[in-house]
């Protein structure tokens, strides 16, 4: 396994201390090493070559790639069956600028399929277990990148966050998960799921990596109108871990033990090990204080991310015919051939998603249902700006506890966890930067705390969650190390 951070990786091959070629091959085998055990990967690259050392830190270092995102020779089937057989002849933005840092590319790594779902069980090749728990969830949809920088097969792979697809799952692996601002990478060549959500993602081990890969990835493309100037912005040099005077806040109704009914054993230890930490940043010059929002308008959360999301994934997806790439359907018609294709190929999970936005779409629930959505988003984004104004970042725990059991029936859930479990979704409603960073164990399996900022804050909101970092010991840790 790979257990050093980029720096260390790139001090030994400035070094000679191993090649390029060494290290790309010793990759390649710890995907093949752990594949039978976490089934991370759809694609191993086992032809990847190393590439010349300079002085980028990127040169020559091995990483993975979600299978969301185009690269060109390369099977990319966004874990769907719909597109099983499907070799781009173009690579996406993000993973170009990689290559041209000198990155080496190993493996696409499984997700939810087409990047819908948080569970990482419903790719087509199959369920991707945690390095930490073989029987416990990664979460998703980047569950493959996720288990895998955490098993030490490379340093780094790239995810995409519609929801919390990053973060979530780097909480459960032990491992950091950043979505940075909407727009400051390019989406060019990622499959669309929600096109207002969206982000491309990296995970790493430490916030540090995180900090170097997303320089060497953003950047306006005129490819993606989305996309916007951040040459202004440099995150590595913005790590000085200085932090004296940030204020933080936390949401009381999710963060406070006293507003569940019957909370479980897990929960109670989660949210007990979040408060002790914050006590514990004050030797940092962090103050960190609880505000109330509106339980109402918290309770909606979940909710609008279905409308939402479900309605732009519908149009989105609306090319996965059949006709023009993907394994072409039966039928006598082209309306019967896609009828047949899209049938076969989604699971029940998209089918239903699809279903659901094709509903609120439709002219007589519009209003009801998407705009009021909409509305209802605007609301929430309103009001964390204002928190802006007058805080640095908000601070929360990541999910209800650690990872869930793949058998569900093992699951101990409590009631009125729904906000909790979908908080980081803020995080997209807002298009603001955020990260996930471990923050210790429950029953012996990884928990992380988040750090969420204001738009283009990203320099801020990382050296925050760098000080909170160096001020624990869960950096570049492995699945299975020392807790």
């Amino acid at each position: 396994m790979i257990e050093d951070g980029i720096k260390s990786l790139h001090e030994k091959l400035v070094n000679k201390e191993l090649t390029s070629d060494e290290l790309v091959k010793k990759s390649i085998k710890a995907c093949h090493d752990i594949q039978d055990k976490t089934n991370s990967f759809v694609t191993i690259i086992d032809d990847a070559k190393g590439q010349k050392v300079t002085d980028d830190l990127l040169s020559g270092i091995p990483y993975g790639i979600k299978d969301i995102f185009a690269t060109k020779g390369i099977l990319s089937t966004g874990s769907s069956n719909t597109l099983n057989d499907y070799v781009p002849i173009y690579t996406a933005t993000c993973v170009a600028n990689l290559e041209s840092h000198g990155a080496v590319g190993v493996a696409k790594t499984v997700l939810d399929e087409l990047g819908m779902g948080g569970t990482g069980t419903t790719g087509h090749t199959g369920v991707v277990h945690n390095p930490w728990d073989y029987e416990r969830q990664c979460a998703g949809s980047s569950s493959g990148s996720a288990a895998s920088v955490a098993a030490g097969v490379y340093p780094f792979a790239l995810g995409s966050d519609t929801g919390d697809s990053v973060r979530k799952p780097a909480a459960f692996c032990g491992i950091v998960g950043y979505k940075p601002t909407y727009g400051m990478v390019s989406r060019f060549g990622m499959y669309q799921f929600a096109s207002s959500l969206d982000t491309v993602g990296v995970l790493t081990r430490s916030v540090e990596d995180a900090a170097i890969v997303v320089d060497a990835m953003k950047g306006k493309d005129e490819k993606d109108m989305t996309s916007w100037d951040s040459s202004d912005i440099h995150l590595l040099e913005s790590l000085d871990g200085k932090v004296k005077g940030k204020k933080l806040f936390y949401i009381k109704e999710v963060c406070d033990i006293e507003n569940y009914k019957k909370p479980s054993e897990e929960l109670k230890l989660h949210l007990e090990n979040f408060k002790n930490r914050l006590k514990d940043y004050e030797s940092l010059g962090i103050s960190v204080e609880g505000v109330s929002i509106d339980q109402t308008l918290l309770n909606a959360l979940p909710s609008i991310y279905v409308v939402i999301s479900c309605a732009e994934a519908t149009s989105n997806m609306s090319n996965l015919t059949g006709i023009v790439f993907g394994p072409r359907g039966s039928g006598d018609t082209p309306f019967d051939m896609i009828t047949d294709h899209r049938t076969k190929g989604f699971s029940p999970l998209i089918k239903r998603r699809f279903v659901i936005g094709s509903y609120v779409l439709q002219s007589e629930n519009q209003d009801k249902y998407f705009l009021n959505a909409k509305r209802v988003r605007r609301m929430i984004v309103d009001k964390m700006n204002s928190l802006f104004e007058k805080y640095d970042a908000m601070i929360a725990p990541v999910g209800i506890g650690p990872a869930k059991y793949l058998d569900n029936d093992k699951n101990m859930l409590s009631d009125d966890t729904s906000v909790l479990d979908e908080l980081l979704q803020i995080g997209n409603y807002g298009g603001y930067p955020s990260i996930t960073i471990p923050d210790g164990f429950i029953t012996d399996l990884p928990v992380g705390i988040n750090i969420t900022g204001k738009v283009k804050d990203d320099a801020n909101v990382l050296n925050i969650a760098y000080a909170l970092e160096s001020s624990m010991d869960y950096k570049n840790q492995l699945a299975g190390g020392d807790k």
